[in-house]
């Protein structure tokens, strides 16, 4: 496998819908720039589904991966190294924030566990049948994969991403249940950006005291020695310092854009797999929207990096993907509004009474 074939693949939107699309956003009876954003997003949507007249979207799903990190086990987490599946148990038992806010937007939720320290026992088999691997190596000193499970993992979410496209699903809200997953991913970010690890090292999902932020911060600076050797290939890459979850989202991402399924991304670990996603095919990052503002530092790097800038800014950093979830009402409205609102009458037309000369 070699994921820089993923350029050949993926295709833009289509900038001559766009363009026909912007033109119809003139003539509509709402002025230009009314609506701020929303304009901005219904081009993009047009493009997306190639149409000038936006569809809505009617058939969203939230798909999260989840995988414990080895790397957790040094304490550099809110949450206790291999629990994981506690996240995980708490979304399909529907008491978890994702959980709630999509059962009150009737959006179904789907769980990978691509990577989770636990008996599978645990879980439904149909959540625990994907496993690569029972969770991911210690990055500050070795592997988080093998080179085979590296690539099985991107195979996963490419698998993934093929049977939401094929089940009509619309648009992906895409989002993580990890523990550990927020130092690999500012690692990924770190090495990619070429910057050192105190300027990624945030706080995480659950909240770290600075004790623990300066275990994160020596942990990211060991496995970026690791990573900088292995920077030109985003495989090895992935082996090295991500884990079995941040492979599959990055498979997952690039095969959703061969696809042409758009995807909102939520924090900082979505964001770092769709850096290395960016790194094979450039061109992927046109079918991804940046649903929120996380407050990692990491996150806002890799958003810059690709020149996404995010939709919300509400202060949620509870991960799941929560915050991208917040985001969908905006993309369906705007889809509406590009849908719905009439075109101005020509005034060159005559009126149904035929009362306007030509």
């Amino acid at each position: 496998m070699n994921l820089d074939d993923f350029s050949d693949l993926i295709e833009r939107p289509d900038g001559g819908i766009r363009r026909d699309a912007e033109e119809r956003r003139e003539r509509l009876s709402v002025p230009p720039g009314a609506l701020g954003r929303l304009d901005e997003l219904g081009e993009w949507l047009s493009a997306a589904q190639a149409s000038v007249k936006v569809r809505a979207i009617e058939e969203p799903k939230v798909v999260l991966f989840a995988g414990d990190h080895g790397v957790a086990s040094l304490d550099v987490s809110g949450r206790a190294a291999g629990t994981a599946h506690e996240l995980v148990r708490a979304v399909l038992d529907g008491t978890s924030p994702v959980a709630v806010l999509a059962r009150s937007m009737r959006v179904p939720v789907r769980v990978v566990d691509a990577g989770l320290d636990c008996d599978p026992e645990l879980l439904p088999a149909e959540v625990v049948r994907h496993r690569v691997r029972r969770g991911s190596g210690r990055i500050d000193v070795a592997d988080a994969l093998t080179a085979e499970e590296t690539e099985a993992a991107v195979r996963l979410g490419m698998a993934i991403a093929d049977e939401e496209a094929d089940s009509g699903t619309d648009l992906v809200v895409l989002g993580d249940l990890s523990v550990g997953g927020t130092t690999a991913a500012s690692t990924l970010i770190a090495a990619l950006c070429g910057t050192d690890a105190s300027v990624v090292t945030g706080r995480g999902g659950a909240g770290i005291d600075d004790l623990a932020w300066m275990r994160k911060c020596a942990a990211i600076r060991d496995a970026l020695r690791r990573a900088r050797p292995v920077l030109g290939d985003q495989l090895q890459l992935l082996a090295a310092v991500g884990g079995a979850d941040l492979a599959a989202m990055t498979g997952f991402l690039l095969q959703a854009s061969v696809r042409r399924m758009p995807v909102i991304l939520d924090g900082v670990v979505g964001a770092a797999c769709a850096l290395v996603a960016q790194r094979a095919a450039f061109r992927a990052p046109d079918w991804w929207l940046a649903g929120q503002v996380s407050g990692e530092p990491a996150q806002a790097k890799a958003l810059d990096r690709m020149a996404l800038n995010p939709l919300l800014d509400h202060g949620v950093h509870v991960g799941e993907g929560t915050g991208a979830l917040l985001a969908l009402p905006l993309v369906q409205a705007a889809a509406a509004f590009a849908a719905e609102l009439p075109e101005r009458p020509d005034p060159t037309t005559p009126d149904a009474d035929g009362a306007a000369e030509a």
